[in-house]
């Protein structure tokens, strides 16, 4: 099957959150949400590495709108449904259509840290994926050293599949990196 005329939802709803494609005018809550979360992004993301305007952020929303009618990537942005705020990204990344496998990724706002936004939206997104998708795998891969970042997979009960050593390069360049990888797969 060809996966652009695969329709599926474009947005679902967690018990707190709305989990939607980007659209064309979520720059400005996107940048604003970089902006106030930078000190904890630039460890571990690459486009955190430099400084980006209101505009070029605008700009990838707009092209991520893109990717997801054309089911290349399927970026999600995260809002409480209560007051409409965007408190994170995440998305079903390196498709493969024919599997079907997905890998989740996702940063949260750093003002909205802590209080379990993106283990209930990637809790979300794995049952979205397996349901409207059809996956018959989820991979999460997280940095050895991001600590909360590899909480998420585990509090989920994906299964820790390995550890790839010295599998990538530190985002400041640095050191070499072992990845996690994490995953789940349909029963």
């Amino acid at each position: 099957m060809n996966p652009i005329i695969n329709d599926f939802p474009e947005a679902f709803e967690t018990e707190r959150l709305l989990i939607r494609a980007p659209q064309p005018g979520d720059g400005p809550a996107v940048y604003e949400s970089i902006q106030a979360s930078q000190d904890d992004l630039k460890p571990w993301l690459p486009f955190a590495q430099h400084d980006q305007s209101e505009d070029d952020v605008e700009i990838n929303v707009r092209q991520a709108y893109i990717k997801f009618l054309n089911r290349e990537d399927l970026r999600l942005l995260v809002f409480l449904k209560e007051t409409g705020q965007l408190v994170a990204s995440s998305g079903l990344h390196r498709i493969d259509w024919d599997v079907p496998k997905f890998e989740i990724g996702y940063w949260v706002d750093s003002r909205f840290s802590g209080k379990g936004y993106i283990t209930e939206a990637v809790d979300g997104i794995t049952s979205f994926a397996f349901e409207e998708l059809q996956a018959n795998r989820i991979e999460i891969r997280c940095d050895a050293k991001n600590a909360k970042s590899r909480a998420v997979p585990e509090r989920l009960n994906f299964t820790l599949e390995g550890v790839l050593r010295n599998e990538d390069v530190s985002v400041d360049g640095n050191e070499l990196r072992d990845t996690y990888v994490y995953a789940k797969i349909r029963e």
